[in-house]
């Protein structure tokens, strides 16, 4: 695995926009404000041609535009990081127009975003075996104050530190909008994770033999008297983009994962748009693609659509049902993706990971 090197004091942020430009408010303000405070920190910022386009569909240019400025960026001695400015929806078209070839032989750089942005972090990990950053977006970094999520992804692209831990509340509903740009997220609920434990499953009750009604057992964490830890290669993202890629051209997971089966993988997966359903469908073709091989763990994070429950399924069965016969640790409602705030994670790095109560803990190696 290549670990690029990390943001040195007074370097210089490229920010790119292979998905949605920061065009609009509230994202056009923060990104401005983003700009500001790096700069503040002695930064300098180096912004692609797309950052404040709007002249695509789904993405801030065409596929083309966007595919130019991605791989020129990323390859680029301009600047020493990159940050997408934010997630949209079809990222996806820019694929056959980005040079993975150039990347690959390119000086490894950090890239950072999410959602849309999985399209760049999962795929430089799985085709280029180049590490990146699951975290967040350009615009989050002009809110006032900055949560302290926001400093652990700044702190991990310097180099700082590279440990993350979940946070005691999370937003429910957003106050940010058109006439408050840099609002700081509205965390009024507590984190309450839930989980599944291998040893607690019975194969004798899964759903085909129950008449459809799941008979696995999910937990809040909270009640568990003993520590779940666990070890392997970070993999993943948002799983609206993941099974897009799969059976593709770009598709090489298998081949990571058997590159990597000594170490085994830790799949870190989130949602946007999907309902409970789609999320199990996507789980299903992911592991019916076999991506799920050498799995030591799975982290879930709170999907978008939070709380539904349809036809007896909620968002909990959705995963585990179909994922406990791989008789690993599944994890829920942890702080990744699209419900704030996120926890950056490091695409391709080695973890451990492990719950003491509600705690969630993960401490990421560079090898």
């Amino acid at each position: 695995m290549k670990y690029p090197e990390f943001l040195p004091e007074n370097g210089t942020i490229g920010f790119v926009a292979p998905s949605f430009g920061c065009s609009i408010e509230p994202y056009y303000t923060a990104f401005l404000n983003a700009q500001k405070k790096f700069a503040e920190m002695g930064h300098k910022s180096d912004l692609g041609p797309n950052c404040y386009a709007s002249d695509g569909i789904g993405i801030s240019n065409t596929p083309e535009a966007c595919g130019a400025e991605l791989t020129e960026y990323y390859c680029s001695d301009k600047n020493d990081i990159l940050i997408s400015c934010g997630g949209g929806e079809l990222m996806c078209e820019i694929l056959d127009k980005v040079d993975f070839d150039k990347i690959r032989k390119a000086k490894p750089k950090w890239y950072m975003g999410f959602s849309d942005n999985t399209n760049m972090t999962f795929l430089l990990t799985t085709l280029c075996d180049t590490a990146s950053v699951y975290g967040p977006c350009a615009a989050a970094f002009g809110m006032e104050p900055w949560h302290e999520n926001l400093w652990d992804a700044y702190h991990l692209l310097r180099g700082q530190q590279n440990s993350v831990h979940g946070y005691a509340l999370w937003e429910k509903d957003s106050k940010k909008d058109e006439e408050h740009p840099l609002e700081a997220y509205n965390v009024t609920e507590e984190k309450r994770l839930m989980v599944y434990l291998p040893q607690e499953q019975n194969l004798e009750h899964n759903a085909a033999q129950t008449g459809g009604k799941s008979k696995i057992e999910v937990h809040p964490a909270e009640n568990l008297q003993k520590k779940i830890n666990m070890q392997g290669r970070l993999l993943g993202g948002c799983m609206d983009c993941l099974v897009n890629l799969l059976g593709t051209e770009f598709d090489k997971v298998k081949e990571f994962t058997e590159k990597y089966q000594d170490d085994g993988i830790i799949w870190f997966l989130e949602s946007c748009d999907l309902n409970v359903m789609s999320i199990r469908r996507a789980v299903w073709q992911m592991k019916h693609a076999g991506w799920f091989s050498h799995v030591k763990g799975f982290l879930i994070g709170r999907p978008a659509v939070f709380g539904q429950e349809m036809m007896g399924l909620d968002q909990y069965h959705a995963v585990t049902d179909l994922l406990a016969e791989y008789q690993v640790p599944i994890i829920m409602d942890a702080d990744i993706g699209h419900i704030p705030p996120m926890m950056p994670l490091v695409c391709g790095s080695y973890a451990d990971v492990s719950i003491i109560g509600n705690q969630l803990n993960v401490n990421m190696t560079w090898k």
